[in-house]
């Protein structure tokens, strides 16, 4: 009989993820930094990667976070922009575990004092928030990495400065148990990205994945694979299914603040909004505001204001209106860094039949938020196009512009429609107040132009 090859020792990275704009304006691609430098120097020295970021609830669900934390032999923290999740999980770290934690960070990253004098290896950033030189900051990882293996010495600051501090061994079936846990909820997590990206046949694939026989008892699996099962059927909106998931989930996971909003967003999308608003509710008397929740429940007002208005009744849709607006700006109130509900409380208060006087006030607020937001996809440069036209900036809003156009997917030229809706409904109501708004229909012809030309380029594909 063969002997078994000796798996790797795993490596728990612990970082933000995407592309993440701090207090200095300096955005930096967490992704290609990840992809660059850190898995493959662990892989370089012999170890086995394992993301933070591939939960997709993020730090709701703490579990499988503190079993990485202390489980895995090694890790390597990047510690730029000063992320407080970031910052928490090596705290836990260095609490549990006297070494093998390396710390990275981008230059001209103002280290807190606390870990000042750790050793920790620089990366450069350039433009785009793409790592410089990467494979030389790689090899310097690395090195730390086997160092850390082939003579282990203490690089907690609460081991090295405190003496007699208790060293917690851990039970070696415990490691196995953990990996084997790994390697179950990775097998999940790889089909349901794979059946994501099936395109038109994605729901389908979804949901032959959330229906495996293995899934059945919920309270067995990890809470990450649960919680990828839902947001999965989220991202192809087979809303009916993840209430019916919510429902089979342990309790623990069914009081979640992530799950009971996402429950609410379902709900509101097969039209079951008194439910989906009476369960924004009690999360918010529960944890209190958060622009997340705040955004939510304002845009099951929204849809509802959408709804009477369509259906002509006059009287109960300027309440609703009013209400949407109350949310939005509630949000936003609560996390300015958030331009979402920002952007939503300034648009819907353009629906008014009068001009709404918090709207100039919070305007260059708004504004200033999602220009600060890395811009990561045509949502974000289409924000800030309406927003420039809300602001009446018509050189600002042709910049915007072409940025937005440059920027539209050449596979999803709905999102070019959405945008010049918006900006037609600004326009018409400027023009039933008698404001000169007719210099915005140059911009909705531009984006018409677009979209058609895309649509076209599809229909001969």
């Amino acid at each position: 009989m063969e002997n078994p090859v000796p798996q790797s020792p795993l490596c728990f990275v612990l970082m933000p993820f995407g592309r993440k704009t701090d207090a200095t304006g300096r955005t930096t691609d967490f992704d290609a930094v990840y992809r660059q430098i850190i898995s493959p120097a662990v892989l370089e020295a012999g170890l086995d990667p394992i993301r933070a970021d591939e939960e997709k609830i993020g730090g709701a669900i703490h579990k499988p976070m503190f079993e990485r934390l202390m489980l895995c032999q090694y890790a390597v923290a990047d510690i730029t922009g000063a992320n407080p999740n970031v910052y928490y999980e090596l705290g836990i770290r260095h609490a549990m575990r006297p070494s093998s934690t390396v710390i990275l960070f981008a230059e001209g990253t103002t280290l807190p004092f606390d870990i000042a004098l750790l050793r920790g290896v620089a990366y450069r950033i350039g433009e785009g928030g793409m790592p410089l030189e990467p494979d030389s900051c790689k090899a310097r990882v690395a090195t730390q990495l086997r160092a850390a293996r082939a003579n282990p010495h203490d690089d907690s600051p609460l081991f090295q400065l405190i003496q007699d501090m208790p060293r917690f061994e851990v039970d070696h079936s415990k490691t196995d148990t953990f990996r084997e846990k790994f390697s179950y909820s990775k097998h999940y997590k790889d089909r349901l990205a794979e059946a994501r990206g099936k395109g038109k046949d994605a729901e389908q694939a979804v949901k032959e994945v959330v229906a495996d026989p293995k899934l059945a008892n919920l309270s067995e699996i990890e809470a990450g694979v649960v919680i990828d099962l839902y947001l999965s059927l989220r991202d192809v909106k087979a809303y009916g299914d993840m209430i019916d998931l919510y429902q089979r989930m342990p309790s623990p996971l069914q009081r979640a603040r992530v799950t009971r909003e996402q429950l609410a967003f379902a709900l509101n999308r097969e039209g079951r909004a008194a439910e989906a608003e009476v369960v924004l509710k009690d999360v918010l008397k529960e944890f209190g505001p958060s622009s997340e929740t705040y955004g939510l429940l304002g845009r099951i007002y929204k849809d509802r204001w959408e709804a009477a208005k369509k259906a002509g009744r006059a009287l109960e849709a300027p309440p609703l209106l009013k209400n949407a607006i109350t949310a939005y700006l509630a949000g936003f109130q609560t996390d300015w860094r958030d331009a979402y509900p920002g952007v939503n409380a300034v648009t819907l208060m353009e629906m008014q039949d009068k001009p709404d006087a918090r709207q100039a006030e919070i305007l260059p607020v708004v504004r200033y938020a999602a220009s600060q937001k890395a811009k990561t996809d045509y949502w974000d440069h289409a924000t800030l196009l309406e927003l420039a036209v809300i602001g009446r900036d018509t050189e600002d809003a042709v910049e915007k512009l072409g940025e937005t156009l440059a920027s539209v997917p050449p596979s999803a030229p709905w999102q070019l429609e959405t945008t010049e809706r918006n900006l037609r409904l600004i326009r018409e109501l400027r023009l039933a107040r008698g404001e000169d708004a007719n210099w915005i229909a140059e911009f909705e012809k531009a984006l018409a132009q677009k979209r058609n030309e895309l649509s076209s380029i599809q229909t001969t594909a």
